[in-house]
Formats: structure tokens, C-alpha cells, sequence
């Protein structure tokens, strides 16, 4: 949960920078391809096997998340979109508990309504700002394909995680997948691959916070459930705000107060369950 917060506030800082959009998540998947092959020649767990095609899986389900979250960007108000986005985890927990048989327990229920109201009031605006800020009925089919993309991509992790692989496997399977798609589709936007001249360190920075988090998100799936876990480690928006009132000097409101005060019952609601 902090490193992926950490993440977007690197993320946030890139694209202040001048980091296009597309080209962001093509020069991330170059440098996180190689940081996690090396990871796993290091650490000798780097043993394709059948299950990494669960990795590859989860790739494209990554790709095809981000390709609409940016997509309903162009057309929505980000204070619309995001949290539509942020609320992936109920994807996560909703097939966990379909299809892996995880209990739902009243705790875990409580959990997730408490993290639903923290993503509303952390990230989200007033809902009549879709018309003022033209946010067509097109960008929130692409919010919401983005969302389910996502939930998909992280349920996939429990599945590899279950299947007894080790994290560097399942997520090069990812990555060998997510960096070719991200580098044709800034191909696609541009005609052409030309990457920035300035703005790399962002890119890099995210990737090497990004695979942190995901070795861990792997490891913490293989001893637990994906209807907990999966929430805990996607409310890393609680750590964005807070860093934006400490270090950025951004408004502590009410409604952040209130927040971060839904996110912290949410988790111990998830971890009592």
C-alpha cells in the first residue's frame, strides 16, 4: 500500500514534468522488464513454467486497464474517473469470493464500505461535475473497463500466487507482455517511437517502486486472501493525500479529514476479518 502510493505520487510528479501519457507507461515497462528479469537471476527463483502464462494474462489485463483509464481521461474530469478506477478491488473481492470460495464475512463487508466512502471522499468530486466537465457517457464506459481490467489483473495475481510460483516469474510473464503492447501503442499515438529527451528518471523511479510492490503483493496473496489483501494494498491513495498535506502543502479539508479517518476503519475492519 505505501509503495504504490509512493508510485503515484512519482507518477503525478512525471506527468507535471512534461512525461506524456503514452509515453509514460512504455518507458516504465523499459526499465521494468530488465529490473525484474535481474531480480529473478539474483534471487535464482526465474523458472519459466506453465503458470507464468498467468503473469502474461495479467499483463494484457494491465495494458487494456490503462489504455481505457487514459482513454476516459481525455473526455471526463479526473475527479470522476479515478475513483472509479481506485474501486478495482471490488472486482478483486467479488471474484475471490465467486470463484476462489473466500468468505465474506460481516467484518470484510464493513471493510470494503468504509474503503469505498474513503476512495469517494479522498479522490471524488461533486458528481454533477461529469456534465460540467464534458465527461461523455464513452468516458465512463472506458472508466469502468479500466476498473474491471484492473480487478481482473489483480485477482490473477492470487490465482498465480496459488499455483505456487515464485513472484519474479509471474510478474516477468507480466512484463514480457505490458512493455511491448505499452511501446506499440506510443508507436500508434505517435507514428513513431520517440521517447522524451528529459523526464526518464520518473519513469524509472515508478518502475522500481512498482516491482517492490508487486513481489510483495504477490507474496502477502500466497498466504492470504485476495478479498483482504487486494483492498489493503490499493488504498494507496491514502498515502498520496497525506503527503500532499505534509510535504505539498495542499488544504487539509474536511472531507480529507474525513478520508482518511474511513480509510484507516476500512483497515482495520479488513485486518479484523
Amino acid at each position: 500500500m505505501l509503495l504504490l502510493g509512493f508510485t503515484d505520487l512519482v507518477y503525478q510528479r512525471g506527468m507535471a514534468a512534461g512525461v506524456r501519457a503514452h509515453h509514460f507507461p512504455m518507458l516504465q515497462g523499459w526499465f521494468f522488464l530488465p529490473a525484474v528479469v535481474l531480480y529473478g537471476l539474483a534471487t535464482g527463483t526465474l523458472d519459466p513454467a506453465p503458470y507464468m502464462l498467468w503473469g502474461m494474462a495479467a499483463g494484457a489485463f494491465v495494458f487494456v486497464a490503462l489504455y481505457n483509464f487514459a482513454r476516459a481521461l481525455k473526455a471526463g474530469s479526473v475527479s470522476i474517473i479515478a475513483p472509479i478506477f481506485r474501486l478495482s478491488f471490488t472486482v478483486t473481492t467479488a471474484l475471490a469470493v465467486l470463484l476462489l470460495g473466500e468468505p465474506l464475512t460481516a467484518w470484510k463487508i464493513a471493510g470494503l464500505v468504509l474503503a469505498v466512502a474513503a476512495v469517494w471522499l479522498l479522490l471524488g468530486g461533486d458528481t454533477g461535475a461529469i456534465a460540467a466537465a464534458g465527461a461523455a457517457r464513452s468516458a465512463l464506459v472506458h472508466a469502468f473497463t479500466a476498473m474491471v481490467a484492473m480487478g481482473v489483473a489483480n485477482f490473477l495475481y492470487k490465482v498465480g500466487a496459488a499455483s505456487g510460483g515464485t513472484p519474479s516469474t509471474f510478474i516477468a510473464g507480466q512484463a514480457i507482455l505490458f512493455t511491448p503492447l505499452a511501446t506499440a501503442f506510443a508507436w500508434k499515438v505517435e507514428g513513431r517511437i520517440l521517447p522524451p529527451r528529459a523526464g526518464w528518471q520518473y519513469p524509472a523511479m515508478t518502475a522500481a517502486l512498482f516491482l517492490a510492490a508487486l513481489i510483495m503483493l504477490f507474496e502477502s496473496l500466497a498466504r492470504g486472501e485476495a478479498s483482504v489483501l487486494v483492498p489493503v494494498s490499493q488504498m494507496g491513495f491514502v498515502v498520496t493525500a497525506a503527503v500532499g498535506v505534509v510535504l505539498l502543502r495542499e488544504p487539509f479539508t474536511t472531507r480529507k479529514a474525513a478520508g482518511v479517518a474511513f480509510a484507516l476503519a476500512a483497515l482495520g475492519c479488513l485486518a479484523k476479518s
